[in-house]
C-alpha cells in the first residue's frame, strides 16, 4: 500500500491547540490572539510577491482589463466581498473588479456540495464573462488545489490572461508553474483543524484588501489617503464626501455641500472646480490631464483636521 499523501499545511493538526475544548471563554481568546499574531509574520514573508501582483493589476487596469477573484467557500466569499467593496469605495463601475464563486450567489449564503470539484464550471464561469488578455484572474484556494480555481486558472492562461494564485498552503508544482505569480502566505495549521475561515481567512482578506486598495491608489482614486471618487450611496457616505471636501477646501459643510452637488456628486470634481476656480467641464478636462490625480493640481495634502 502506497503511504498516504502528506496532508496539506491547512489540513495538519495544531500542536498548540490540542486542548482548546478543556478551556474557558477567557483562555480560548488567549489562544485565537497568539495564533491571529503569527499572520502579520506570515504575511511579511510574501511582501514581495503582494507588491508584484499590486503592479500586475494595476497595470491590468490601466490597459482597460478587469479584475477577476474566483474561489470556492469562505475563499470566493472573500473575493466577492473584495470587489463589491471596490464600487462604493473607489468609484470603480461593476465590471472592473468581479467576485466568481463555486455554486453561484446561492453560496454566499450556504455551502454548495460539490461545486468546489468542478474544474469545467470554473473555466465556464470565464468564458461567459467573456475573459480576455487585458484581464487578471486571481485563483483563490486556501489548500492550494481546488479544482473549480484550477480550471478557472487554465482558462485565463489559455486565454493570455494574467494568472495569479493566493493560498495558505504548498500548491502543487504544477499549478504553481502554470500561473505567472504564487502568494502563498504559511500561516500554519489552524486552530480547529482545517477551518480555513480562521488564520487563512484573515490572512486571504489582508492580502484581496491590499491588491486592489493598492492598484486603486496606484490609479491615483485617492488624494493622500482620502477616498475622493467614493459614491455617496448612503447617509454616512454621504457626510465622508462632505467632511473631505471641507478638509481639503478648508470651508464649511454648506459650501462643501454644494460644491458636490455642483460637481454632479462627484467629490474630486468638486475638490478641483473650487480649488481652481473653474466650471464642471473645465475642472474634468483638467483632471484628465493628469490623470485624475488631484495631488498634481492641488499640491500637497493638508494637515489632517479633528472634523
Amino acid at each position: 500500500m502506497s503511504a498516504p499523501l502528506p496532508p496539506r499545511e491547512t489540513e495538519r493538526r495544531n500542536p498548540r491547540t490540542g486542548d482548546i475544548d478543556r478551556l474557558e471563554a477567557e483562555a480560548l481568546v488567549d489562544v485565537f490572539l497568539a495564533e491571529d499574531a503569527t499572520i502579520p509574520l506570515a504575511m511579511g514573508r510574501v511582501r514581495g510577491e503582494v507588491a508584484a501582483a499590486i503592479t500586475k493589476v494595476e497595470a491590468a487596469f490601466r490597459a482597460g482589463g478587469r479584475l477577476f477573484y474566483v474561489g470556492a467557500g469562505t475563499s470566493g466569499r472573500l473575493g466577492v466581498l473584495d470587489a463589491s467593496e471596490c464600487p462604493p469605495t473607489f468609484g470603480t463601475p461593476p465590471e472592473m473588479v468581479q467576485g466568481i464563486i463555486a455554486g453561484g450567489t446561492a453560496a454566499l449564503t450556504q455551502s454548495i456540495e460539490g461545486a468546489e470539484d468542478d474544474p469545467d464550471a470554473g473555466r465556464m464561469a470565464l468564458v461567459e464573462r467573456g475573459l480576455e488578455a487585458d484581464d487578471v484572474v486571481v485563483g483563490i484556494a486556501a489548500s492550494g488545489s481546488t479544482p473549480f480555481v484550477t480550471g478557472a486558472l487554465e482558462a485565463a492562461r489559455a486565454r493570455g490572461a494574467g494568472t495569479i494564485l493566493v493560498t495558505c498552503s504548498r500548491p502543487p508544482a504544477a499549478l504553481a508553474a502554470q500561473v505567472d505569480l504564487v502568494i502563498w502566505v504559511d500561516v500554519g495549521p489552524e486552530v480547529v483543524t482545517g477551518s480555513t475561515r480562521l488564520k487563512a481567512g484573515t490572512a486571504t482578506k489582508l492580502v484581496l484588501n491590499m491588491l486592489t486598495t493598492g492598484a486603486l491608489i496606484r490609479l491615483g482614486k485617492t488624494y493622500g489617503n482620502l477616498m475622493v471618487d467614493l459614491q455617496a450611496r448612503n447617509a454616512k457616505l454621504h457626510d465622508r464626501g462632505e467632511r473631505i471636501v471641507m478638509e481639503v477646501l478648508g470651508i464649511e459643510r454648506d459650501p462643501a455641500r454644494r460644491a458636490i452637488d455642483a460637481a454632479g456628486g462627484s467629490v474630486r470634481t468638486a475638490i478641483a472646480m473650487h480649488h481652481l476656480g473653474v466650471d464642471l467641464g473645465e475642472a474634468e478636462a483638467r483632471l484628465a490631464a493628469v490623470d485624475g490625480r488631484l495631488r498634481l493640481l492641488l499640491g500637497d495634502l493638508p494637515a489632517a483636521l479633528d472634523r
